[in-house]
């Protein structure tokens, strides 16, 4: 899981009217609420998914899923890193599109940095350290695999990408895509702060953010079908050269919610046909890839973030909510969503830890559900008690700056 932005600009709120807000508009409590609920389902769907890859089974006959239906095995085998590099992206980019499409200021980017820091680094480098220390109890141990992962350049490294907490190869990108933005952003503030048409200032936006989509579409072309590259070579298919889409995708969708404003919200006749075509989009791009590197599965990761940001604007962009947000508002997922970084850190430690203890069903179609149960049970206890003990302390440590950067003086002189 990409660890995504706590704070939601209601940029997509229709304006008050003598301080009443406007009829069937969107609470700033309730967007949070959905964007947690896009968390909790994406942290809950990503831990089905590994235990489903744990009980892959391979002999001489071939390679076996858990799941013999294949109806059932394309749901379960969803893919959904890329809800969380959009949503990532999306909520972070919304104030560099706000200030380069309307006007103002945004924060310095040490700042950005600072607060994405403690968002991230605290819970991340205790886990690795902890989880390295416990798989190499004898010094010096796969020092270049901590060394990586504390680098957060483990998506480089062919041999050591999956090493220590396989899912966070993920993480590394999040940090690129940061430093990335804190250098665009301000890029294109500058860029269209001498437009007077604000459709110029829109275009220049939306053509940015296309052009950092097409690229690593172009990137995937060339590598599987100009040089041939097989999908095994990790780096080059999950690297940010390949993968940064995602990110370009969100960034896309902020420009667009900016752009909107209050304009063209959608009615549930319209909203609804748009969330089951991406729904069904996601399920049928699962489905189609039967092999390892046919067309649905090479540009998987693309395509699965254009249905990522329909999806997320016919929820978002709507002119009354209705029971797919409550499904999405509803307090165990948001709950879940709350504690879904840890969650995303923690459980494959866990699901690897309680197979090797020999606490989870043996290998086999038969003892997958229950191992899905399981693993869920203990994952999301243990992410509520480390967001509790760890992220949620970490994230006090945004207060010792202020909205400038500079360091808050807690004891001020007293005034004479």
């Amino acid at each position: 899981m990409s660890t995504v932005s706590t704070a939601i600009a209601p940029t997509t709120a229709p304006r008050a009217v003598n301080g009443t807000p406007a009829k069937g508009a969107p609470s700033r409590n309730r967007m949070s609420q959905e964007i947690q609920g896009f968390r909790g389902m994406a942290a809950l769907l990503t831990v089905v998914f590994h235990v489903w890859q744990q009980y892959y089974t391979y002999d001489r006959d071939g390679a076996h899923s858990p799941v013999p239906n294949r109806y059932a095995n394309a749901l379960v085998s969803l893919e959904v890193i890329d809800l969380f590099f959009v949503l990532s992206a999306y909520l972070l980019t919304l104030s560099y599109a706000r200030a380069a499409i309307d006007g103002g200021s945004t924060r310095p980017g040490r700042v950005f940095l600072f607060r994405r820091a403690i968002r991230i680094v605290p819970l991340y480098f205790l886990a690795v350290t902890f989880v390295w220390a416990t798989r190499n109890p004898t010094l010096p141990g796969e020092w270049s695999d901590l060394l990586h992962h504390l680098t957060f350049t483990q998506v480089f490294d062919q041999e050591q990408i999956f090493y220590t907490i396989g899912p966070t190869w993920s993480l590394s990108l999040e940090i690129m895509f940061y430093v990335a933005l804190v250098g665009l952003g301000p890029l294109a503030v500058r860029a269209c702060r001498p437009l007077r048409r604000r459709a110029s200032r829109v275009a220049v936006c939306a053509v940015g953010c296309a052009l950092l989509y097409i690229g690593p579409f172009i990137w995937i072309a060339v590598a599987r079908y100009g040089l041939d590259i097989p999908h095994t070579e990790w780096p080059v298919y999950f690297g940010p050269q390949a993968r940064f889409g995602g990110f370009a995708a969100g960034m896309g969708l902020a420009v667009a919610m900016i752009a909107l404003g209050d304009r063209g919200r959608l009615d549930a006749k319209v909203a609804i046909p748009l969330r089951a075509a991406a729904l069904v989009g996601l399920y049928m791009l699962s489905y189609s890839g039967t092999e390892a590197e046919d067309f649905p599965t090479t540009f998987y990761h693309p395509l699965s973030a254009l249905l990522w940001i329909l999806l997320l604007y016919s929820t978002i962009h709507v002119r009354r909510q209705g029971r797919w947000h409550s499904w999405l508002t509803a307090r165990w997922l948001t709950g879940v969503g709350l504690a879904s970084y840890s969650l995303f850190v923690w459980h494959e430690p866990i699901m690897l830890g309680l197979y090797n203890a020999g606490l989870l069903p043996p290998d086999g179609q038969s003892g997958f559900p229950l191992a899905v149960v399981i693993v869920l049970v203990v994952a999301v206890a243990a992410a509520a008690v480390s967001y509790w003990a760890i992220e949620y302390p970490a994230s006090l440590l945004g207060k010792l700056k202020d909205g400038k950067g500079r360091s808050r003086d807690f004891y001020p002189e007293a005034a004479r």
